[in-house]
This record gives structure tokens, sequence and C-alpha cells, in this order.
């Protein structure tokens, strides 16, 4: 093992194209004293996002369909489940190791720009076929911050939670572009699984072709320009405006992202 040395190589593999993946989480969601509700709610989801990639940016964006979002009601409720950035659309631009997200709250639409923070990722020696692309296996650990959901008689609750946790990725460098789910601008070929903190999301490419609408892959413009650290402050803004809202009782309209 060791780490990645990064370099600038002259490749003739395939330097553009599309792919689609499905990703399936484990949905972690919390309902005290209510074993109804909580035998409702399904344990994974399962969804699909495509990938366009070429002249070293890519665009990340969620395939619709007609089942996009599950519902379940009863007992005067109605929980709706949104995967984790199902609405986003994300732009990556590898040149400038910089990101932009275009990013849902509740339909308010904000962009947010970033550098790529790279993980200090370490080749394991193994190997595996998929999609008939060789790829190679390269782990890292990942320090992030998450939104963990609790309901507990009718009043939501929230509380922001650190994660430590390992990331699985493999990548091929017969397609020596550094994109994928999550962690792009990071490896020297393009990612086809990723593993995120023991299954609990997980990416799978299920198509790749090698053509790509170039004239896509551009940065998100729809919604207010906010920093990350004041998109934060948006999002705790709008939760708490939301939970004050579902504590009146009656029919409540619950949104829980996981």
């Amino acid at each position: 093992m060791g780490n990645i040395l990064f370099a600038s190589l002259l490749y003739s593999q395939q330097k553009e194209g599309k792919v689609v993946y499905e990703r399936t989480i484990q949905m972690q969601i919390q309902v005290n004293d209510n074993d109804a509700v909580s035998q409702m709610l399904p344990k994974t989801r399962t969804d699909k996002f495509e990938l366009t990639f070429g002249n070293n940016q890519s665009i990340w964006k969620h395939v619709d369909e007609d089942d996009n979002n599950d519902e379940f009601g009863g007992s005067g409720m109605q929980i709706r489940m949104v995967g984790p950035g199902q609405n986003d659309i994300v732009f990556y631009d590898f040149n400038h190791t910089r990101k932009v997200e275009q990013r849902e709250i509740f339909d308010k639409n904000f962009i947010v720009e970033d550098s790529v923070h790279k993980l200090n990722w370490k080749l394991t020696g193994e190997t595996q076929t998929l999609l008939e692309h060789v790829c190679q296996k390269a782990v890292a650990q990942n320090i992030s911050k998450r939104m963990q959901m609790t309901m507990d008689n009718g009043k939501m609750e929230r509380k922001e939670i650190t994660d430590t946790s390992m990331v699985i990725a493999w990548f091929t460098t017969d397609i020596p572009v550094p994109a994928g789910p999550e962690v792009q601008g990071q490896l020297p070929g393009l990612i086809l699984a990723l593993d995120m903190n023991n299954g609990r999301m997980m990416y799978k490419a299920i198509e790749i072709s090698p053509k790509a609408d170039l004239a896509s892959i551009k940065a998100p413009a729809k919604g207010k320009k906010v920093t990350p650290e004041q998109f934060n402050e948006e999002r705790n803004k709008m939760m708490d405006e939301m939970q004050k809202n579902n504590q009146g009782g009656g029919g409540n309209r619950i949104i829980i992202r996981n």
C-alpha cells in the first residue's frame, strides 16, 4: 500500500462520457414511541444518478423517475422520504479543483461554491472488473458532519453529529478522469463503485456511454449565491421554522432527509 501519486500524464483513453449510477442508502430514522410509524418506514432506499464528464469537468444530477419520493401516511401524519442530494446539481472543474453546487432546501435553491477537499487515499492492491473495466481499490477515512433527525411525541428534533467513516472507492484508469459519486476530483480514474460508512451509502455504475452532451456540463446558476458556512446557517434557520410549523397539531406534513 502507499499514497497515490497524482501526475500529469497524457492518455489516449476515454476522456468524455456519461455514467448512470444506482445508489442504495440505509435509512436511519428514529421515531420514538411510535411503532406503527416505524414499521411503515423503509429500511433502504434506491435511486439513480447521472454523471456527464468531458473537457476535464463534470456535472452530477439525479435521474428523475415516477417514484421519486416515497410517501407514507396515517394517524393525521404524512411523511415524505427524500434521499440526500436528490434535488442537487453538482458541477466540478478539475483544472481548478473547485465545485459549484445547486442545493435545495424546502423548494428554495442555493448556489454554493467551494474548493475540492481531498482525502488521504491509499491503494490496497486489490482489483475487480466492473462493466468490463479493471478497477483498483482505494480507501480513505472521512470525517464529516451530518444532521440527525428524531421525532418524539410529534416533536421533531435535530442535532449535528460528527461521523468518522471509511470510504472505499473502485476506480478505473481505463477512463483517466477524476470523476464519480461524492468524492470527485481526487482519484486518477473514473469511480465505478463507492462504499461510504460500511454500506450506509453505496453507489454502483450500471451503464457507461462514450458520448457526452458537453454543452450540458456547466456550473448551475439557479439560486442564491452563498458560502458553505452561509448555506449551513440558512439550512438551520429553515429547519427551525419547519419545526415550529409542525408543532401546531392536526395533520402534519414532515419531510425527513437521511
